[in-house]
Protein backbone atom coordinates (compact mmCIF):
# COMPACT_ATOMS: atom_id res chain seq x y z
CA UNK A 1 0.00 0.00 0.00
CA UNK A 2 2.73 2.60 0.43
CA UNK A 3 3.93 1.94 -3.03
CA UNK A 4 0.52 3.37 -3.87
CA UNK A 5 0.53 6.19 -1.73
CA UNK A 6 4.16 6.70 -3.15
CA UNK A 7 2.60 6.55 -6.74
CA UNK A 8 0.07 9.60 -5.54
CA UNK A 9 2.31 11.85 -4.33
CA UNK A 10 0.53 15.41 -4.44
CA UNK A 11 2.66 18.21 -2.81
CA UNK A 12 2.99 20.54 -4.27
CA UNK A 13 -0.05 20.49 -5.51
CA UNK A 14 -1.63 23.69 -8.27
CA UNK A 15 -3.91 26.29 -6.35
CA UNK A 16 -7.08 25.96 -7.64
CA UNK A 17 -8.99 29.50 -9.28
CA UNK A 18 -12.57 30.13 -9.98
CA UNK A 19 -15.53 31.75 -8.80
CA UNK A 20 -14.37 34.92 -7.54
CA UNK A 21 -11.90 32.52 -5.00
CA UNK A 22 -8.31 30.88 -5.30
CA UNK A 23 -7.66 27.71 -3.53
CA UNK A 24 -3.85 27.35 -2.21
CA UNK A 25 -1.67 25.57 0.12
CA UNK A 26 -1.63 26.44 3.85
CA UNK A 27 1.85 27.31 4.70
CA UNK A 28 2.49 26.34 8.51
CA UNK A 29 5.19 28.82 8.70
CA UNK A 30 3.66 31.77 8.22
CA UNK A 31 1.94 33.16 11.65
CA UNK A 32 -1.04 34.84 9.82
CA UNK A 33 -2.08 31.65 8.27
CA UNK A 34 -1.60 29.64 11.52
CA UNK A 35 -3.48 32.32 13.43
CA UNK A 36 -6.53 32.01 11.05
CA UNK A 37 -6.45 28.37 11.01
CA UNK A 38 -6.80 28.12 15.05
CA UNK A 39 -9.63 30.93 15.05
CA UNK A 40 -11.38 28.80 12.44
CA UNK A 41 -11.10 25.65 14.49
CA UNK A 42 -12.37 27.94 17.97
CA UNK A 43 -15.20 29.14 16.22
CA UNK A 44 -18.13 27.98 18.88
CA UNK A 45 -19.98 27.35 15.01
CA UNK A 46 -17.34 25.14 14.02
CA UNK A 47 -17.54 23.26 17.48
CA UNK A 48 -20.85 23.42 18.01
CA UNK A 49 -21.29 20.62 14.32
CA UNK A 50 -17.36 19.17 14.55
CA UNK A 51 -15.22 17.41 17.11
CA UNK A 52 -11.74 16.78 15.63
CA UNK A 53 -10.08 13.39 17.42
CA UNK A 54 -7.45 16.09 18.67
CA UNK A 55 -8.34 19.36 19.72
CA UNK A 56 -6.40 22.50 18.71
CA UNK A 57 -6.32 25.09 21.22
CA UNK A 58 -3.19 27.09 20.83
CA UNK A 59 -0.79 28.84 18.09
CA UNK A 60 1.65 25.36 18.44
CA UNK A 61 -0.94 22.86 18.03
CA UNK A 62 -2.19 25.09 15.15
CA UNK A 63 0.77 25.04 13.51
CA UNK A 64 1.76 21.09 14.59
CA UNK A 65 -1.78 20.18 12.68
CA UNK A 66 -0.95 22.18 9.51
CA UNK A 67 2.01 20.15 9.50
CA UNK A 68 0.39 16.78 9.29
CA UNK A 69 -1.60 18.43 6.73
CA UNK A 70 1.47 19.15 4.17
CA UNK A 71 2.62 15.60 5.72
CA UNK A 72 -0.78 14.29 4.37
CA UNK A 73 -0.09 15.67 0.95
CA UNK A 74 3.47 14.24 0.85
CA UNK A 75 1.66 10.78 1.03
CA UNK A 76 -0.81 11.36 -0.73
CA UNK A 77 -3.27 10.71 1.77
CA UNK A 78 -4.96 14.23 1.95
CA UNK A 79 -4.85 17.69 0.25
CA UNK A 80 -5.70 20.95 2.48
CA UNK A 81 -6.39 23.95 0.78
CA UNK A 82 -6.71 27.38 2.35
CA UNK A 83 -9.66 29.24 0.97
CA UNK A 84 -9.14 33.04 -0.31
CA UNK A 85 -10.17 35.51 -2.06
CA UNK A 86 -9.40 35.66 -5.50
CA UNK A 87 -8.94 39.19 -5.95
CA UNK A 88 -8.24 40.51 -2.57
CA UNK A 89 -6.58 38.06 -1.02
CA UNK A 90 -8.77 37.59 2.18
CA UNK A 91 -8.14 34.21 3.75
CA UNK A 92 -11.94 32.87 4.12
CA UNK A 93 -11.84 29.94 5.16
CA UNK A 94 -10.80 26.16 4.28
CA UNK A 95 -11.35 22.79 2.61
CA UNK A 96 -9.89 19.23 2.14
CA UNK A 97 -10.13 16.54 0.42
CA UNK A 98 -9.53 14.04 3.40
CA UNK A 99 -9.16 10.37 3.47
CA UNK A 100 -7.88 9.34 -0.18
CA UNK A 101 -8.10 5.96 -1.30
CA UNK A 102 -6.22 5.51 -4.85
CA UNK A 103 -7.20 2.12 -4.91
CA UNK A 104 -10.81 2.54 -4.71
CA UNK A 105 -10.59 6.32 -6.00
CA UNK A 106 -12.50 7.69 -3.40
CA UNK A 107 -12.21 10.39 -0.63
CA UNK A 108 -14.00 12.85 1.67
CA UNK A 109 -14.09 16.37 1.92
CA UNK A 110 -14.85 18.81 4.43
CA UNK A 111 -14.58 22.39 4.89
CA UNK A 112 -15.36 25.24 7.28
CA UNK A 113 -15.63 29.26 6.48
CA UNK A 114 -14.29 31.86 9.16
CA UNK A 115 -17.13 33.83 10.84
CA UNK A 116 -16.57 37.20 8.97
CA UNK A 117 -16.61 35.73 5.50
CA UNK A 118 -20.68 33.42 6.18
CA UNK A 119 -23.47 34.89 4.27
CA UNK A 120 -20.71 34.95 0.78
CA UNK A 121 -21.29 30.83 -0.23
CA UNK A 122 -17.51 30.86 0.00
CA UNK A 123 -18.33 26.85 1.44
CA UNK A 124 -20.51 26.44 -2.04
CA UNK A 125 -17.77 27.99 -4.48
CA UNK A 126 -14.75 26.66 -2.52
CA UNK A 127 -16.60 22.92 -3.01
CA UNK A 128 -17.42 23.06 -6.46
CA UNK A 129 -13.61 23.96 -6.85
CA UNK A 130 -12.38 21.38 -5.01
CA UNK A 131 -14.40 18.65 -6.42
CA UNK A 132 -13.34 19.42 -9.87
CA UNK A 133 -9.75 19.24 -8.71
CA UNK A 134 -10.75 15.85 -7.01
CA UNK A 135 -11.98 14.10 -9.94
CA UNK A 136 -9.49 15.82 -12.47
CA UNK A 137 -6.81 16.08 -11.15
CA UNK A 138 -6.28 13.39 -8.44
CA UNK A 139 -8.44 11.23 -10.86
CA UNK A 140 -11.24 10.25 -8.11
CA UNK A 141 -14.35 8.42 -8.79
CA UNK A 142 -16.41 8.85 -5.51
CA UNK A 143 -16.57 12.17 -2.98
CA UNK A 144 -18.40 11.58 0.37
CA UNK A 145 -19.21 14.27 2.50
CA UNK A 146 -20.90 14.04 6.38
CA UNK A 147 -22.25 16.53 8.65
CA UNK A 148 -23.63 16.08 12.08
CA UNK A 149 -27.73 15.58 11.75
CA UNK A 150 -29.28 18.66 12.11
CA UNK A 151 -26.45 21.14 9.96
CA UNK A 152 -28.76 22.29 7.49
CA UNK A 153 -26.49 25.30 6.50
CA UNK A 154 -23.59 22.13 5.70
CA UNK A 155 -26.89 19.76 4.44
CA UNK A 156 -27.71 22.83 1.43
CA UNK A 157 -24.19 22.97 0.83
CA UNK A 158 -23.62 19.83 -0.34
CA UNK A 159 -27.04 19.87 -2.20
CA UNK A 160 -26.24 22.80 -4.29
CA UNK A 161 -22.28 21.08 -5.30
CA UNK A 162 -24.56 18.03 -6.70
CA UNK A 163 -23.67 15.82 -3.56
CA UNK A 164 -27.26 13.76 -3.37
CA UNK A 165 -28.15 12.65 0.46
CA UNK A 166 -27.49 9.13 0.48
CA UNK A 167 -28.67 8.07 4.04
CA UNK A 168 -28.02 8.70 8.01
CA UNK A 169 -25.03 6.90 9.23
CA UNK A 170 -25.96 6.04 13.17
CA UNK A 171 -23.80 7.57 15.70
CA UNK A 172 -20.78 8.17 13.28
CA UNK A 173 -19.34 11.11 14.35
CA UNK A 174 -18.69 12.57 18.11
CA UNK A 175 -21.10 14.47 19.81
CA UNK A 176 -19.78 18.30 20.71
CA UNK A 177 -16.89 18.69 22.69
CA UNK A 178 -16.57 15.03 23.58
CA UNK A 179 -14.91 11.84 22.43
CA UNK A 180 -17.23 9.36 24.38
CA UNK A 181 -20.89 10.06 23.20
CA UNK A 182 -21.76 10.07 19.35
CA UNK A 183 -24.41 11.50 16.92
CA UNK A 184 -25.69 10.69 13.87
CA UNK A 185 -24.85 12.01 10.55
CA UNK A 186 -26.04 12.74 7.13
CA UNK A 187 -23.97 11.17 4.16
CA UNK A 188 -23.98 12.62 0.81
CA UNK A 189 -22.05 11.33 -2.14
CA UNK A 190 -20.95 12.78 -5.61
CA UNK A 191 -19.41 10.64 -8.40
CA UNK A 192 -17.29 12.01 -11.33
CA UNK A 193 -20.17 11.46 -13.63
CA UNK A 194 -22.19 13.62 -12.21
CA UNK A 195 -23.10 16.73 -13.72
CA UNK A 196 -21.65 20.02 -12.26
CA UNK A 197 -23.58 22.49 -10.93
CA UNK A 198 -23.57 25.84 -11.84
CA UNK A 199 -21.61 28.36 -9.88
CA UNK A 200 -23.92 30.68 -7.62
Amino acid sequence: MADVHEHYTIQPFPEQRGHGLRLRSWNAESDVDVAAYLRGLSDPEFQRWNTPLRMIRDIDGARESLRARTEAAVDGSGVSFCVTDADTGELLGHIGVNEIDHVMGSARVGYWVLPEARGRQVATRSLLLATRFAFTDLGLHRLELGHALGHDASCHVAERCGFRYEGTLRGAMFEAGRHDAFRDVHLHGRIATDAEPAAP
